[in-house]
């Protein structure tokens, strides 16, 4: 607490708030408790706070975690959801706080190893004049001599003059961008960060020089002492205070790429994303479309073990040829399925329950052990080349050009083996097991065929991995609580039933009665009459745009609902009003914030994305209005998979998954009204179903404490 008060105290313009105090004090308490390193029968502790809009909470635990890591003589590792978050904790909150504590300590922020350039690639793409690399060019889009009459697939595609031109242009657009990187890389103007470029870089061009894991020799490779990547993961053993994100942690997760949980302690701020992070880090896809890679698989491996003189293996093309032979006629069921159910090529298909079409198990089951024997021999092949590099380090380039070569296959082996192996699991919890086929405008508008398997519940993965590890934690965020408990929060997040776990709501020092109200508008139509109520909200909606006299967000449940208000403004409407899409996020804050201070009116229209961290204080944000309450029913796979679990288990996925998730959004689109204790704001929902139902009445409970009005539409 003593760091907590010497920032209070040193830190001009700070104002310590009550809710600070003892949120600061919540975390000393919880985290003084854990045992870390090595010990028997260690103790835990694990901290929930929800800190309420106006807390200050980067404040209060930044000053008492950092404090506690220092007196302990261990690290901090700080992530978040948004990029929003970490630069304002490097740029700003650390900064602040290491000139206000005695002790001094240093801070790094955490990337993936995707957002460094590796060297040799570059070297390699300007060796070739910037084409295609044949080497990591996997699915065929420099030249080839394959030549099928055919045109169902891009594989099947012939090389044709007029892609020769594209890549042509595509080299000559690439050499110029990649000889100025080596040229800045050269001349250390530039550390192989791609966010520390001058100009952004389009993903395909950066992925074809980006560092990889599986086509990297670490130490054993001739440029590794100047690694962009490894020289930041020295960065990182040397400081003390880690921001990172959501993903990478999890990412992480048995890898040393980050403190040992267990000898740390670990912040999750905006902590509520992420059981959703989880599944989508554990979730898994094949691509069925593009093939030809698995033509130049025996290829590569042969080369190499023609190079490390260990003959040929002549079962690698026969498995390489049943693998495409299994993979097709998998892409043949698939499209068979998916239009079968959809009544068109493009579409869908969840298979219920998770039981996978019969159809498919055969040549699933084919996919599983053919991926997992080939993904084992590249490992071996991997293994005796690294061994080549150690025995005579005067061979580590050739050996880092033949690991990479060998590399570049092994994520596409191990997704068919880890999705094939989910598609034909059967257990008590069904997963979430779907088809699609959709147009890939990237390769002329081919159908892109990919099958896709996620577990329904991230509370088992995130307590078999996470917690299992973690001694001494933190989460906190603003929206933790839905319907005014942790419940849902600790049961998604896997956190329920340990008794090391302990929860604090930390209100928001904001007078919510006396600085903003809460109208219900109350439409004569019904919401479910989903076309009549939206008629008729638009136009209390429009009426209401009208009274705008400086800034204000307009709040849509869907992308359709937000066109049609945005095409029923009328001329002195629409002048006011900024769309979401119609310009970059930033492009868009940055005219709204200058309108307003124009002494002007202005509204911002948008989406789910508008509703979550967007700070618009002041007379930024005057009013916030919300088009229907922002109800998200199961309509993704995985979502849909889980309430058909609960329906079969007689279990109400409405009640159970629907009000509180929709309480959490509610919670976060009403927090856009009030941003100070100076702000007065007005909340105005045109959903009668919050005050009429008793799901709604669950969802006021969980809001600030605005006054409540009603009025007709």
């Amino acid at each position: 607490m003593a760091a907590f008060e010497q920032l209070v105290t040193s830190t001009p313009g700070f104002r310590s708030r009550p809710g600070q105090h003892q949120m600061a004090q919540a975390i000393a308490h919880a985290l003084s408790n854990a045992d870390l390193g090595d010990c028997a029968a260690p103790q835990k502790s694990i901290a929930v706070i929800q800190a309420g809009t106006g807390v200050g909470k980067s404040a209060a635990y930044l000053s008492t975690v950092v404090a506690m890591a220092l007196e302990r003589k261990t690290r901090v590792v700080l992530s978040t959801a948004t990029v929003a978050l970490q630069e304002q904790l490097m740029e700003k909150d650390l900064p602040t706080l290491a000139r206000s504590l005695a002790q001094p300590f240093t801070f790094a922020l955490a990337k993936g190893r995707g957002r460094y350039v590796c060297a040799v690639k570059l070297e390699r793409q300007i060796a070739n004049g910037g084409s295609a690399d044949d080497l990591f060019d996997l699915d065929g889009n420099g030249a080839s001599t394959t030549d099928d009459a055919t045109l169902s697939s891009p594989d099947s595609a012939s090389y044709t003059p007029e892609r020769s031109l594209q890549h042509q242009e595509e080299a000559a657009r690439r050499l110029p961008l990649f000889s100025r990187m080596q040229a800045q890389w050269e001349t250390q103007a530039w550390d192989g960060d791609r966010d520390a470029l001058a100009q952004a870089v389009d993903g395909a061009d950066w992925a074809a020089v980006a560092a990889e894991r599986h086509t990297c020799t670490a130490r054993h490779c001739p440029r590794y002492r100047s690694c962009s990547y490894y020289q930041a993961r020295t960065r990182l053993t040397q400081a003390q205070v880690i921001v990172a994100n959501h993903d990478l942690v999890l990412a992480s997760l048995g890898m040393k790429t980050l403190p040992d949980l267990d000898n740390c302690l670990l912040v999750f701020d905006e902590g509520h994303h992420l059981p959703a992070v989880a599944l989508d880090q554990f979730s898994s896809s094949m691509d069925l479309t593009y093939l030809r890679w698995l033509e130049r698989l025996p290829k590569a491996m042969q080369d190499v073990r023609g190079k490390l003189l260990l003959g040929s293996d002549g079962a690698l093309s026969t498995l390489c040829a049943q693998l495409r032979l299994a993979l097709t006629d998998c892409a043949a069921l698939v499209r068979d399925l998916v239009q079968a159910h959809n009544g068109s090529v493009e579409g869908s298909l969840r298979f219920a329950h998770g039981v996978l079409a019969e159809a498919l198990v055969e040549p699933m089951t084919q996919i599983q052990v053919q991926a997992t024997g080939l993904a084992k021999a590249l490992d071996t092949l991997g293994a005796a080349v690294k061994q080549v590099a150690r025995d005579d380090p005067s061979l580590a380039t050739q050996c880092a050009q033949w690991y990479a070569s060998l590399g570049v296959f092994a994520p596409r082996l191990n997704a068919l083996a880890t999705t094939a192996t989910l598609l034909l699991e059967h257990g008590e919890q069904p997963l979430a097991k779907w088809l699609t086929v959709q147009s890939d405008t990237h390769q002329g508008g081919y159908l892109q065929l990919t099958a896709h398997a996620c577990p329904i519940i991230a509370a088992d993965l995130l307590r078999q991995f996470l917690w299992s590890q973690v001694r001494a934690a933190l989460i906190t965020s603003a929206s933790l609580t839905s319907c005014g408990n942790f419940d849902y929060f600790l049961r998604e997040s896997g956190l329920n039933h340990l008794t090391h776990v302990s929860t604090l709501e930390v209100s928001s020092p904001f007078d919510y009665a006396r600085q903003g109200t809460l109208t219900v508008v109350h439409t004569a139509a019904d919401p479910k009459n989903v076309t009549l109520y939206t008629e008729q909200m638009v136009q209390a909606l429009l009426a209401d745009l009208r009274t705008v006299q400086h800034g204000a967000l307009a709040l849509f449940t869907s992308r359709a609902q937000m066109r049609t208000a945005t095409e029923a403004l009328d001329s002195t409407l629409r002048p006011l009003v900024l769309v979401q899409g119609s310009l970059a996020r930033t492009q868009l804050l940055a005219a709204h914030t200058a309108r307003v201070e124009a002494g002007l009116p202005s509204i911002l229209f948008g989406l789910q994305s508008f509703g979550e961290g967007l700070d618009l204080p002041g007379a930024l944000c005057e009013t916030v209005f919300i088009a229907k309450l922002p109800f998200a029913p199961p309509s993704a796979p995985v979502d849909e998979a889980r309430a058909e679990w609960l329906r079969r288990l007689g279990r109400d996925p409405f009640t159970e998954l629907v009000v509180p998730a929709t309480s959490i959004k509610l919670l976060q689109w009403t927090g856009r009204a009030i941003r100070s204790e100076d702000d007065e704001a007005h909340v105005i929902c045109y959903d009668k179903r919050l005050q009429l139902q008793a799901y709604g009445r669950r969802l006021l409970s969980g809001l600030p404490p605005y006054r409540l009005l009603q009025r007709p539409a």
